[in-house]
């Protein structure tokens, strides 16, 4: 379960860039009742999505030929972001932002995995990393798409440190992945073969970032209310919870969850 002690490797910041900002806070807030707050004039139009004055996620605008198509980013933690940029580099992957000091808060870095896949670093100063996790309209499980499960494990392993384990499902077999020397319960994600998901499979690899809910199908349909897509319907995953997949009305792509264990 993802909680908010921050360990090396475990997700410790989420962001959006989108092509409409202020387009992109309506539809969060009418979603998930997330707040925004701007970091200010210094910071280029960055700002943060919050619940109760605890920071869930952070939103920026991009533009076109910088940043990319409208998409969330899922961080990890690092001692030592330079060092983790050079571990990337060493086993086949790229670094497409080299590590830079953000404000005297941390420092941050974009790097991609050897299929390509985008996720970012980031070392923590004063910002240590999220205000919360796993309780309704935060950040509770990341999943990676990706086309060969034992190379992304040994990449992550080699970066992070990341222990990896199988665990049984009706159907299959789920890799779920932990930080190193941790226990069961601090998984925060998974590992799942592109090609055995039609519904990735179209949009190719990627991080998925799932928020907890309180009632999956009622933000489905506020999602198509405010103009959002439905990408995968909620569904029941058995022992996990009710899930869905969705689309900003930019393109950016998420998933959202009332998991089956409990919330708070």
């Amino acid at each position: 379960m993802l909680t908010t002690r921050f360990v090396q490797g475990s997700p410790n910041w989420l962001d959006v860039g989108t092509s409409d900002l202020d387009g992109a806070v309506s539809f969060y807030q009418g979603l998930f009742g997330w707040h925004f707050r701007s970091a200010g004039p210094d910071a280029g139009g960055y700002g943060f999505f919050q619940i109760d004055g605890k920071t869930v996620a952070g939103a920026l605008q991009t533009t076109p030929g910088q940043g990319g198509p409208p998409s969330w980013n899922v961080y990890f933690q690092s001692a030592d972001a330079q060092s983790t940029a050079e571990a990337a580099e060493r086993n086949r992957g790229a670094v497409l932002v080299p590590p830079v000091d953000v404000m005297g808060e941390g420092r941050m870095a974009m790097l991609a995995d050897r299929a390509g896949v985008p996720f970012g670093v980031w070392q923590p100063g004063r910002t240590r990393g999220l205000g919360l996790a796993s309780d309704p309209g935060s950040l509770c499980w990341v999943e990676l798409y990706t086309p060969d499960i034992a190379a992304a494990a040994a990449f992550y392993d080699a970066v992070f440190g990341w222990e990896t384990s199988a665990v049984s499902f009706p159907g299959g077999t789920y890799t779920c992945v932990n930080p190193a020397g941790t226990e069961a319960e601090a998984m925060f994600g998974g590992l799942v073969p592109l090609a055995d998901d039609p519904v990735e499979a179209a949009s190719g690899a990627r991080w998925l970032p799932y928020i907890e809910v309180a009632d999956t199908d009622a933000v489905v349909a506020k999602a198509e209310e405010l103009g959002g897509t439905v990408r995968m319907p909620a569904t029941d995953i058995e022992g996990v919870g009710r899930a869905a997949r969705l689309t900003d009305p930019y393109g950016a792509r998420f998933a959202v969850i009332r998991s089956a264990q409990g919330q708070g």
